[in-house]
């Protein structure tokens, strides 16, 4: 019943046209990595920053700044993302580096929340600024490294198998 679902969907006429067209496939495609580079390019700074890094710079420039690259980003990403899975649904939806790629995306996005949960909840806008951040911050941002990196690395190996 799923997999009838995904052929439909891969099947409807608008999907058909993006996944034929020489100028919709490859700018939605190019939409999807502008979108990725907004997220881990607001993300990783904030990470680095996290982990000790710029500590002569208040945590919360970064976050003031970077939160909103990173969530135009992902929402391009998802936007995007999901017009390149209706493509090839059926495939996509079975193979283990997508799902990998899916479950850590959710991951990275629930770990961001935490963070900035802890932000507010620790009163990060008043911490001093060369002092090391809280562990529990440190965690969240090495966790948020790892996760997204995985990301990049298994969007990159789902166009080769």
């Amino acid at each position: 019943m799923i997999e009838q679902a995904l052929v439909s969907i891969e099947n409807l006429a608008f999907v058909s046209a993006l996944r034929n067209s020489i100028f919709m496939y490859p700018l939605v495609n190019a939409g999807h990595i502008l979108g990725v580079s907004l997220l881990v390019g607001g993300i990783v700074p904030l990470d680095l920053r996290l982990l000790g890094l710029w500590r002569k710079y208040p945590v919360m420039v970064f976050v003031d700044v970077l939160r909103i690259s990173a969530a135009v980003g992902l929402a391009l990403a998802v936007v995007c993302g999901a017009l390149l899975f209706t493509t090839a649904a059926p495939d996509y939806a079975t193979s283990p580096l997508f799902q990998a790629k899916i479950v850590l995306v959710l991951l990275g996005v629930l770990n961001a929340l935490a963070v900035g949960r802890l932000m507010k909840l620790r009163d990060i806008r008043s911490f001093p600024m060369r002092a090391p951040m809280p562990v529990v911050l440190r965690v969240g941002g090495l966790v948020s490294l790892a996760v997204w990196i995985s990301v990049l690395i298994l969007g990159r190996l789902l166009g080769y198998f």
